[in-house]
């Protein structure tokens, strides 16, 4: 009887040192994914000023709106913590959307050879943090599954593991497509 009993601690010795692995490694992977949409978070923070400067001498009477995105790109860069930056990150779309629909009333401006390439580099940039959000998003389902299912969810309460917050759209204008044509 000493024996089964023996071998059942062993069992769940081994169930919770495996679980709790698969923590971590969730983990870290969640912190890779958040770490990997940061980088190319930072790339888009460094053109957007570029844009603003390059839209700015065009449209002199529309401050307003590059105010906004300035705004809105320096409440991204201070944000320390994921939520934060998720909820500063969809503030900042939004304003960016409205600057690209602002520029269709000057032709000239949609013209300009470095408004061109920073729009570009943009909508690379911008296809990038796609990727990675989705990355990211994929990790952070398994890692919230892990928590909330049985039995592991009762590793998660000791050990505290709490669900990550999801990248989504929070603002339903964003769901809305701009139509920018140049």
């Amino acid at each position: 009887m000493i024996w089964v009993i023996l071998a059942v601690l062993v069992l769940l010795v081994i169930w919770f040192v495996a679980t709790y692995n698969g923590f971590v490694s969730l983990r870290n992977r969640v912190d890779e994914a958040f770490s990997t949409m940061d980088v190319y978070l930072v790339k888009r923070y460094d053109l957007i000023p570029n844009l603003v400067e390059t839209v700015k001498g065009y449209t002199k009477h529309e401050s307003e709106t590059l105010e906004k995105v300035i705004k809105a790109r320096n409440a991204a860069v201070s944000a320390t913590t994921p939520a934060e930056k998720l909820e500063s990150e969809t503030e900042l779309a939004g304003t960016l959307s409205r600057l690209f629909a602002l520029t269709e009333a000057y032709p000239e401006l949609k013209a300009n050879t470095n408004f061109m390439n920073l729009q570009d580099q943009l909508n690379k940039m911008e296809g990038e943090i796609a990727n990675a959000r989705k990355y990211y998003n994929g990790v952070v389902k398994t890692f919230n599954t892990k928590c909330e299912t049985i039995p592991s969810n009762i590793i998660a309460g000791i050990c505290g593991f709490v669900k990550q917050p999801m990248f989504v759209v929070q603002d339903e204008s964003q769901r809305d497509s701009v139509k920018v044509q140049f």
